[in-house]
């Protein structure tokens, strides 16, 4: 199973948030870039980042991405904010391998389709986040965005093959992953899944592999040492 390390970024600084509340954060890095380099030294192949300031809507940290992108031999994906073409070409503009949609696929399907026919499946891939299995757009401002797996069903017919699902109750806590929701999910989802939200230990990570989901995305415990990344990584 593929380990993903989260950079969230809030101020030009790597940032842990506890249920997407950002007036609860956690510094970690005071550079993103060091966090980035830190887990591609760690043994990581691919890096999740995400733009906490332009998801919410109060200016974006495009500097940093672009000097993620200068520092690290490894891929790395962008998501946060990401709610028009434009903007997802600008943003892979910046040199990530690929961009992470949301709140587009909720509010604005036929934008989302046609970032999709513009950019390919490998390119955008939607993230479904939600409070159990209701949806949370806006940077997980608002919730009752619909069902989570009606809109992962949707995303399918659309035509994408990757999806990103994020508990949002659990994000940040290290509480454990909630193994019955991501059931439901993988069951609505057939084709390459990525969680997250809540990841406390390797016996989380063990749980996605028996249910068959292909990667997963961890903050928190991975720095706290939760989680033994180089075991993920070296497998």
């Amino acid at each position: 199973m593929k380990l993903i390390p989260a950079v969230d970024i809030q101020g030009g600084k790597a940032v842990r948030l506890v249920e997407g509340d950002p007036k609860r954060e956690t510094v970690y890095f005071e550079d993103p870039v060091g966090a980035a380099l830190y887990w591609e030294e760690q043994g990581a192949s691919l890096l999740h980042v995400v733009d906490l300031d332009a998801a919410l809507g109060r200016g974006d940290n495009r500097a940093q991405i672009r000097r993620i992108a200068a520092a690290l031999a490894m891929g790395f994906e962008v998501g946060g904010g990401v709610r028009t073409l434009d903007e997802a070409e600008a943003v892979l503009g910046l040199g990530a391998e690929r961009v992470i949609i949301g709140t587009v696929l909720v509010r604005a399907p036929r934008e989302a389709a046609r970032m999709l026919e513009a950019l390919g499946s490998e390119r955008v891939v939607p993230s479904v986040d939600g409070r159990g299995l209701e949806a949370a757009v806006a940077g997980w401002q608002e919730g009752q965005a619909g069902d989570v797996l009606e809109l992962a069903r949707a995303a399918d017919a659309m035509g994408f093959r990757t999806l990103i699902y994020t508990d949002v109750r659990r994000d940040g806590t290290l509480e454990g992953l909630d193994l019955e929701v991501i059931a439901r999910v993988r069951e609505a989802w057939p084709h390459e899944l990525i969680a997250g939200g809540g990841v406390a230990s390797d016996a989380d990570l063990e749980g996605l592999e028996r249910l068959g989901v292909e990667g997963a995305i961890v903050g928190k415990a991975l720095y706290e040492g939760a989680v033994d990344g180089r075991r993920w990584w070296a497998s």
